[in-house]
């Protein structure tokens, strides 16, 4: 008996310790219920959105380079990146800004005579205005995205911002139409969205929201358009854990209120520290985590927020736009911090597939996010050199999540073991599902463990799919990501870690990863 409980004890001591070494190390366990037979609200397209600011080289040197730039280009817009984004299927783009839009004055932007100013919020650089109405509205058709302008309040009058609306939609015979077409444009074009200035709580104008309040309700009386031509009107709503903006609007506002928008940066920093946020590369798994966890903060703002405008507005007329997120770090070194460049990695990538989930998880009332921002800035689509370009593991996540515009959401119930390191624990895996328009079901699953892979069965309620395929986004390291020396080194690859079993689906995620399954 003595040697059997001694034998005992060494077997349970070794399974131990192999259980402890990262070769043996167990996968973390999920498991979800996918419900076909309860379709829920559609995922709006415009969910994917873009946003494009003047800023730093977003615009100049990313998106238009001019006619007579030695890039190639198509009337003045970089042939790459045009090609890319149309490739990504852009719902929509927001434009001039951000900060910059409470200081532009679209007279500035339109005509051969355009006056040189001073970019003031970012890098006190001097602004050409070379890229104005004309070059927006048409670089928004040739990728086939809405247009999504934002308005001066901060600088700017009622009577400019009628003007431009005028300028933009009206078909009759007036002295802007005129200069409209002197300027090379004969018929007017669509606007789908027009936004009563930006974060008037801080660089819009310093705003309380009472007043701005009352700023909406005059400025949006006098915007005007022809039948069939008026834009939605959006408000400028609040950030982070400011849900007063939200309350204020929804419950004083009555007319003109298409939407009300909102604003949330992801930070490495536990504490929010915007003076030391942490880099894009060569950060340490502390950071890893600590951007997941104020990543998936969003849900619980976007439910304080949610949960406002259910109680004014029961049957959701008012959208909510998150009409900025993304990541935000410390500034590459070496150029103008106020251009805030940086680096995209397969953090980037995951957070950004994390915080799209969150996203269609409230797709009855979010109907429009617009990530920031679409070239050369922060959490970036693509990044230019020169005559370089190269797209970033955020640009795939994106790329790959196609299937889900103008899906149907599908609930899914999930149990998820968490992924722990340094007193932060998020879940493991974050999914999503959802009926494609062409009757596929679409299901996406993220790793968010660096280290180990993660095992989800999930059972599929309403559905009988025979076929499964898949495309899966990894990396060897949590800041693997593409260079101008090597821009293809994270990208997309077939996926076959997924087996049907029945109503049963087995699959194997790997460690920091994307994965989007198909199932017909």
């Amino acid at each position: 008996m003595t040697n059997q409980r001694n034998l005992a004890l060494v077997a349970s001591w070794l399974v131990a310790l192999l259980a402890a070494t990262p070769a043996f190390a167990a996968s973390q366990i999920a498991s979800a219920t996918i419900h076909a037979e309860r379709p829920g609200a559609e995922i709006r397209p415009e969910i994917f959105g873009q946003f494009s600011e003047h800023l730093g080289s977003g615009i100049y040197g990313g998106i238009w380079v001019g006619k007579d730039s030695p890039i190639p280009n198509t009337d003045g817009y970089r042939t790459d990146v045009l090609a890319a984004l149309k490739d990504l299927h852009v719902p929509v783009v927001r434009w001039p800004g951000g900060c910059f839009a409470d200081e532009y004055h679209w007279r500035d932007g339109v005509g051969a005579e355009r006056p040189v100013t001073i970019n003031t919020n970012w890098g006190g650089v001097p602004e050409s205005n070379a890229f104005g109405t004309h070059e927006f509205l048409n670089f928004a058709a040739l990728i086939g995205a809405k247009a999504y302008i934002s308005g001066n309040v901060g600088t700017g009058t009622p009577r400019e911002m009628e003007e431009w609306l005028q300028y933009m939609t009206s078909d009759q015979d007036t002295t802007l139409t005129r200069l409209r077409r002197a300027n090379g444009r004969d018929k007017p074009w669509q606007i789908a969205y027009f936004a009563i200035g930006n974060e008037t709580w801080g660089c819009g104008g310093n705003m309380r929201p009472e007043y701005y309040a009352d700023l909406f309700r005059r400025y949006a009386a006098f915007l005007k358009a022809p039948p069939g031509a008026k834009p939605l009107i959006v408000a400028s709503g609040g950030y982070d854990g400011h849900p007063e903006w939200t309350k204020t609007l929804i419950s004083t506002v009555r007319d003109n209120l298409g939407a009300i928008d909102f604003h949330y940066y992801t930070l490495p920093s536990p504490k929010r520290d915007w003076h030391h946020k942490g880099a894009a590369t060569g950060f340490p798994e502390s950071e890893w985590i600590s951007t997941l966890v104020s990543a998936l903060k969003l849900d619980v703002y976007l439910k304080q927020n949610i949960a406002i405008m259910d109680k004014y507005d029961p049957k959701k007329k008012v959208a909510l736009f998150v009409d900025e997120w993304g990541n935000w770090y410390d500034p590459t070194p070496g150029g103008n911090p106020g251009f805030l460049p940086q680096q995209n990695t397969l953090r980037d990538a995951v957070t950004a597939a994390a915080s799209l989930d969150i996203f269609m998880a409230h797709a009855d009332r979010v109907r429009m996010a617009n990530i920031s921002q679409m070239v050369n800035v922060l959490q970036a689509m693509i990044l230019t050199d020169g005559p370089r370009m190269l797209l970033t593991p955020t640009y795939h996540v994106f790329h790959m999540y196609i299937p889900f515009q103008g899906a149907t959401y599908l609930p899914t119930e999930l149990k998820t073991s968490r992924y722990r390191f340094g007193g932060f624990s998020v879940p493991t895996v974050s999914v999503w599902a959802a009926r494609a328009k062409d009757g596929s079901l679409e299901y996406a699953l993220t790793n968010l463990d660096p280290d180990q892979a993660a095992k989800v069965s999930t059972r599929i309620v309403g559905a009988a799919p025979t076929r499964v395929t898949g495309i899966a986004l990894t990396g060897p390291a949590m800041d693997s990501h593409n260079s101008f020396d090597d821009s293809n080194s994270v990208h997309p690859e077939p996926f076959t870690g997924a087996e049907l079993h029945g109503d049963r689906l087995e699959v194997t995620l790997p460690p920091k990863s994307v994965v989007v399954l198909t199932l017909n």
